[in-house]
């Protein structure tokens, strides 16, 4: 499959080609040049895989409500860049408040 091609997949049909990828490998029925090729289009969907969840997660953006009723977006952070945000600290980015509480 040429780089072209495998770009053309959406991330449903490349993790699908990378599962069946690792069930003929895990099979032990391939001669080595088989499954040496087959190993390098796993990293290639691997990778191509990886490469729309990043994408995926950069448009994603959560809805804050602040205080005053306002709502406001910010750009999604995964779990890791809360807890490097905070130090290690169990309070989530809004400095503890509950989320869905309403305020009155």
């Amino acid at each position: 499959m040429g780089a072209k091609q495998k770009d053309k997949l959406n991330f449903e049909e490349a993790l699908q080609k990378l599962e069946g990828i690792v069930e003929k490998l895990e099979s032990g029925d391939l001669k080595l040049d088989e499954s040496l090729e087959l190993f390098e289009e796993g990293v290639r969907l691997s990778r191509l895989c990886q490469k729309k969840l990043e994408e995926a997660q950069g448009k994603i953006e959560k809805l804050v409500k602040e205080k005053d009723g306002e709502i406001e977006t910010e750009p999604f952070a995964t779990p890791e860049e809360n807890e490097e945000n905070n130090g290690g600290n169990e309070k989530n980015q809004t400095g503890g408040r509950n989320l869905f509480a309403q305020d009155n």
